[in-house]
């Protein structure tokens, strides 16, 4: 499918016009001015680098619902509770993920900054958009971001059929000489619900192996594995696919990984208790917990050095042979760099389910000063 046939159905709207739509909305319902600057700075940064699972796909139900349902305190209360010169461990009382994220990172950087490391640990968290966005505010910053996050289970280990942990992305960000950072964000599943519900938005069918259900066997309907997913009935494989023999036991270690890292450091809920409802099936915090790694190159080598030499190796990836068929090898971030340049004229594909749930919070909030075309 080219990229015409994909957004078709889709209406695009500039950055600034969404950014400012969703700060609107956020201060609504009850997020601070600053705050609200910084969730719809994550989110925004998402849909311009493409990756339209976990941009205003995921504004009204993932963050807006939350704060209505009671589920997400929309007033961060971000609390050290325990820090040392390169560590600090943070609360974020149920809060929006997004604020604890980027303090929690600016602690890391500034840590680096003087120390050459940094590192928090942030528990009773929310949803926090992108990995990537954290672990480019250190790139961005001339060092090396490291970042994950645990969330509602949905991933099987191998030779299981129950979800327990969450899609936990391990995340990777570091300068380079070439107009883009290398950044690697991605689930320690094949996939992660985010783009389960793009397919369903788009009405597709998924690929074989992405999803499990209690027999093992795949599941290609998004809609039904979006419902079995929250019933347990349905999990996601992990990085590898199903079993062991292409290695899906890799992507469920990485994924215990990420779950240790995001919950033990800070003492925080892992796994089931981060299922969203209680006993009773009455929804409650999710409280997730994340982790935070800057790494200040510049206490190692020249920073021109290291972005010269990291460019120089993926550039010689890029210019290695290509497989039959194949013209062009990409390296992490440089094809959220290539969505970049084509959405910063175009703005973001706003498809149907999403006109909908804009519409919805326009008559909710009395917004007068949109009228999108839709």
């Amino acid at each position: 499918m080219n990229i015409e046939e994909l957004y078709k159905d889709c209406v695009w709207i500039p950055f600034e016009t969404l950014e400012k739509f969703m700060i609107e909305v956020f201060t609504k319902v009850g997020v601070p001015v600053e705050d609200a600057k910084i969730c719809a700075d994550v989110l925004i940064t998402s849909d311009k680098r493409g990756i339209d699972s976990h941009g205003i796909g995921r504004f009204k139900p993932i963050y807006i619902d939350r704060i209505l349902d009671g589920i997400i305190n929309p007033k961060t209360t971000f609390e050290i509770i325990r820090e040392s010169p390169t560590t600090a461990v943070v609360d974020g009382h149920n809060g929006m993920g997004q604020v604890v994220g980027y303090r929690s990172m600016k602690i890391a950087i500034n840590k680096a900054k003087k120390y050459g490391l940094g590192m928090v640990a942030a528990r009773n968290s929310n949803h926090y958009g992108i990995a990537g966005y954290y672990a480019l505010m250190a790139a961005n910053e001339g060092m090396i971001g490291i970042t994950g996050t645990n969330a509602r289970p949905s991933i099987a280990p191998t030779f299981g059929v129950e979800n327990m942990m969450g899609t936990n992305p391990l995340t990777f960000g570091f300068p380079t000489d070439e107009p883009f950072p290398f950044c690697i964000d991605c689930a320690t599943s094949i996939t992660q619900r985010g783009k389960i519900e793009v397919y369903a938005r788009l009405g597709k069918q998924m690929p074989k192996g992405w999803v499990i259900d209690e027999n093992g066997e795949s599941k290609t309907d998004p809609v039904v594995v979006l419902d079995d997913l929250v019933k347990g009935k349905a999990a996601l494989t992990p990085l590898g696919g199903i079993g062991e023999e292409t290695a899906g036991y890799k992507g469920y270690g990485y994924a215990l990984v990420v779950e240790v890292l995001s919950a033990a450091l800070a003492q925080g809920a892992f796994m089931k208790q981060l299922l969203g409802y209680d006993e009773k099936g009455n929804k409650i915090p999710y409280k997730l917990g994340h982790f935070f790694i800057a790494i200040n190159i510049e206490n190692f080598v020249e920073l021109a050095s290291f972005k010269k030499m990291a460019g120089d190796i993926m550039r010689k990836v890029r210019n290695s042979k290509k497989m039959p068929g194949h013209s062009k090898i990409w390296t992490a971030g440089e094809k959220e760099y290539e969505a970049y340049l084509y959405r910063k004229e175009r703005g973001v594909p706003v498809d149907p389910v999403l006109q909908k749930q804009i519409k919805q919070l326009i008559e909710k909030y009395d917004l007068k000063d949109y009228n999108f075309d839709f």
